[in-house]
């Protein structure tokens, strides 16, 4: 599949988007689907749609639409959804166990294989994969292959140790739920991305203002 050498951040994060949309038309047995009407549901134009997609290659046939199933597996390809990505959870606290038990990873194509905590409290479960202690990684993985991404779910004071501790596990991602702002690239290469909740939340809080200052004026 080509590619262009450059592809913008905007396109990148409009990418799981779309896989959304297409599984779901996917799984209602949708069979095409034209630029304009993916559009409608991403609100985007339908010119802004096959832009995107030309940055990965040559998708549909003009007149005729994209076929949903091909292009849903294009899309799970150039997102990785197919590499069986290996993931290890660094915090078994309440955002850490909700993830393990709610978050669906095998559904979305990643292998879920531990947890770990540094809180003997916590650790010597087994939540359909095992919640072990810090101190186990190197014994752990000593008879594993290395996980590629690592997510953070400690406390923010715990934020630095715990990515050091996932550097360990051998990861090439951090995919950090923290409240802490970690580098988006460490100096050993390991890529990071920085969730912030809060973040949409005062998104959506300025949108309101907005909203109510051209209602109501301000």
């Amino acid at each position: 599949m080509s590619r262009n050498s450059f592809i913008s951040m905007a396109v990148i994060r409009r990418l799981p988007r779309y896989y959304r949309y297409l599984k779901e038309m996917h799984d209602s047995g949708i069979k095409t689907i034209s630029s304009r009407e993916l559009a409608d549901c991403m609100e985007l134009t339908a010119s802004q749609v096959r832009q995107d997609f030309n940055c990965f290659g040559d998708f549909g046939q003009q007149g005729c639409g994209y076929d949903v199933e091909s292009l849903t597996a294009s899309i799970t390809n150039i997102l990785g959804l197919d590499e069986g990505y290996r993931v290890v959870i660094m915090g078994a606290g309440r955002l850490g166990r909700s993830l393990i038990e709610n978050f669906g990873f095998s559904s979305r194509g990643y292998n879920l294989i531990a947890a770990f905590d540094s809180d003997p409290e916590k650790c010597g479960e087994y939540l359909g994969v095992p919640i072990l202690h810090t101190d186990k990684i190197s014994e752990f993985f000593a008879s594993e292959p290395r996980a590629d991404i690592g997510i953070l779910a400690v406390p923010v004071d715990k934020a630095r140790t715990g990515a050091d501790y996932l550097s360990r596990c051998g990861v090439k991602a951090i995919w950090n739920i923290t409240k802490a702002e970690l580098p988006l690239a460490e100096a050993n290469g390991i890529l990071v991305e920085n969730l912030h909740i809060s973040d949409s939340l005062m998104t959506l809080s300025y949108r309101l203002t907005e909203l109510e200052n051209r209602l109501y004026g301000g």
